[in-house]
């Protein structure tokens, strides 16, 4: 296979943290009186939100990079397909193993898709029902 050097900058360009759905969630959750640590490195899979004092984190996971059910999250890029499905199925299985060795080290975990959000009233009473211990 070779390296196509637009591809490799245009994938360059793709980030990991301060995403437009990052950004959205924590403005929401700011604005409901939560506060927050932002990526922390010394937990598995650094989650995006960390709420120490509740043992709680939240990921905000991109559809299509994570592998979601919902209709942006099954589409698979025609070019290079083989690709896409292996990157993506190596995503969900690090997620997993991320998931797997929070939960041994006692936190519990939200992921938030990024097709959530469009819903902020649901959106909203899915994260005070998570942090409030009612999920």
């Amino acid at each position: 296979m070779t390296v196509d050097p637009e591809r490799s900058r245009i994938m360059r360009a793709v980030k990991s943290r301060d995403t437009a759905p990052e950004m959205t969630v924590r403005r929401l959750v700011y604005s409901m009186g939560y506060r927050y640590r932002l990526h922390r490195k010394d937990l598995p899979g650094k989650p995006d939100l960390t709420f120490q004092s509740r043992r709680k984190v939240i990921f905000i996971h991109g559809c299509f990079w994570h592998g979601h059910d919902c209709k942006r999250g099954a589409r698979v890029p025609k070019n290079n397909r083989e690709y896409w499905e292996t990157k993506i199925a190596r995503n969900r299985a690090r997620d997993s193993q991320h998931d797997e060795g929070l939960r041994r080290e006692g936190w519990r975990i939200l992921v938030v898709w990024e097709c959530q959000i469009q819903e902020q009233t649901a959106l909203i009473d899915l994260i005070r029902r998570f942090l409030e211990d009612r999920v």
